[in-house]
């Protein structure tokens, strides 16, 4: 497959890998426990001065319609069940048979912000809703994210080129790589599109082969894009998302129980220390931290992952399964989870937050901080200094910093990514929401939110690089050099 600049990727999603690892476990592990719960998704877009054309609109409306043709090749079932050991064979077996049906799932909407003319010309604000079971609709978050703003760059802001993409993630990966970083690439929801994202991750897999040639200690550990990580021949890494701490907390209505609930169900469909990254922040660190000090409760015996050679990816970033398989008898969750993704909020204090946590516990195992929320070079190189200094491994999940890092053409200066997401928004018939570390994430039904955050406790952080309308600078920014 050629990813050479001047031969321009097909557009739109092509594989039904072509999304991020932590949608297959979490869609395992719903199979498993919550498979006929129905659900409904809504769309948010945090930058809302970046709007779409009618004519950019039908592409989308289009290359959605295209995704109900898209299924699992022999191919790749093969690299799932190579390379994906914790995927169970319930699961597998369903996925030969999966198909999505975006025609019954998933309504789009173009609302124009002026006189409607019917002309492709018109401008205007899209909505997107998805409706359907959690089993059958939990996949559909990654693909419309990136075609959504794939749709953007194609029709609103071509004044770009592929030029450059390739050695520029080179130079990126040098740095992390020679400063020590163990990084993964997770920009697949905001890339600008998928070539884009395949020059990204041939230039990082250049970059690593250059660092080990130099003996620089850093590692490239992955890519959370399944496709991508099967056509260059390395892991698939990921985390767990909000979305399982959101869903069952709707479906079991309890939210000072909700989050030990959703440790253990994910402990109980992929056993002790497999895939433990433990995401915190879903209803804010504090409340997540009096589950995760719990004991691990006993669960349904869980069938041994297939054997396979253990990776740096593994323990870094939660895709896979540890030498040893861990003993939870009388354990915490805290003990038996490898480590914690910060994902909001400020980062260093963060890091302090888990330091005091994990030494009151007494618990003395160097564990894994994976950073993911809007990082760039110095990021990473600020909050690796924190944590290590602190006892930690860090890690980085690298995203739209790689994916979406373009400048206009005619001008030089700096085009900006959308900020845009897909969050579910109920379960069960019930409001989906999440609180997070910063008040700029809050998502879901303001009533639930306000309930819910007094329920708890929930104290409002103030944090400066809070701004979520400004994430990866402003549109028409000079360019640092």
């Amino acid at each position: 497959m050629d990813f050479n600049s001047a031969s321009p990727y097909p557009e739109g999603v092509i594989s039904f890998l072509d999304t991020d690892l932590y949608k297959l476990t979490m869609q395992c592990a719903v199979l498993k426990y919550y498979k006929d719960v129905p659900v409904t998704y809504s769309f948010t877009n945090r930058t809302p001065e970046k709007k779409l054309s009618r004519k950019a609109f039908q592409w989308l409306e289009e290359q959605v319609r295209k995704l109900g043709n898209i299924s699992l090749s022999a191919e790749e079932l093969e690299y799932l069940k190579t390379h994906c050991p914790y995927l169970t064979p319930e699961y597998l077996e369903f996925l030969q048979e999966f198909r999505l049906r975006p025609r019954e799932q998933v309504t789009i909407t173009f609302i124009p912000v002026a006189e409607d003319t019917g002309s492709e010309s018109d401008i205007g604000d899209i909505h997107i809703a998805i409706a359907g079971t959690w089993l059958e609709t939990i996949l559909y978050e990654i693909p419309l994210l990136a075609l959504t703003s794939e749709a953007y760059f194609k029709h609103m802001d071509p004044d770009w080129t592929y030029e450059g993409q390739e050695e520029k993630a080179f130079e990126k990966g040098i740095r992390l790589l020679e400063a020590g970083c163990v990084f993964s690439e997770f920009g697949t929801r905001r890339r600008r599109d998928y070539h884009t994202q395949a020059l990204v991750f041939r230039g990082l897999t250049k970059a690593s082969k250059e660092a080990e040639k130099r003996g620089y200690k850093g590692k490239l550990s992955g890519t959370s894009n399944v496709h991508l990580a099967m056509r260059f021949g390395i892991p698939p890494v990921g985390t767990v998302a909000h979305e399982w701490f959101m869903g069952i907390a709707a479906i079991v209505g309890d939210y000072k129980q909700a989050t030990e609930e959703a440790l253990y169900r994910w402990v109980g469909c992929f056993g002790e220390g497999v895939l433990g990254i433990a995401l915190t922040d879903t209803f804010g660190t504090p409340e997540f931290l009096k589950a995760f000090n719990k004991p691990v409760r006993h669960f349904e015996k869980t069938e041994s992952p297939r054997v396979r050679k253990h990776s740096v990816a593994d323990s870094f970033t939660s895709a896979g399964t540890p030498v040893e398989r861990v003993d939870s008898h009388n354990k915490t969750y805290a003990e038996v989870f490898t480590g914690v993704r910060q994902d909001s909020g400020d980062p260093k204090g963060f890091v302090r937050v888990m330091r005091k946590f994990y030494d009151e516990q007494g618990i003395t195992d160097k564990k894994v901080i994976v950073f993911s929320d809007s990082l760039n070079i110095e990021r990473c190189l600020e909050y690796k200094q924190v944590s290590e200094e602190a006892g930690f491994q860090p890690t980085f999940g690298v995203g739209t910093f790689l994916t979406n890092d373009f400048v206009h053409t005619t001008t030089g200066k700096k085009s900006t990514p959308l900020n845009i997401v897909i969050k579910l928004s109920s379960a069960g018939g019930q409001p989906a929401i999440k609180i997070s570390d910063n008040a700029g994430k809050n998502t879901g039904d303001k009533a639930t939110v306000d309930r819910v955050k007094r329920e708890l406790g929930y104290v409002e952080k103030d944090w400066v690089g809070g701004d979520e309308t400004a994430r990866w600078g402003h549109e028409n920014d000079a360019v640092k050099s």
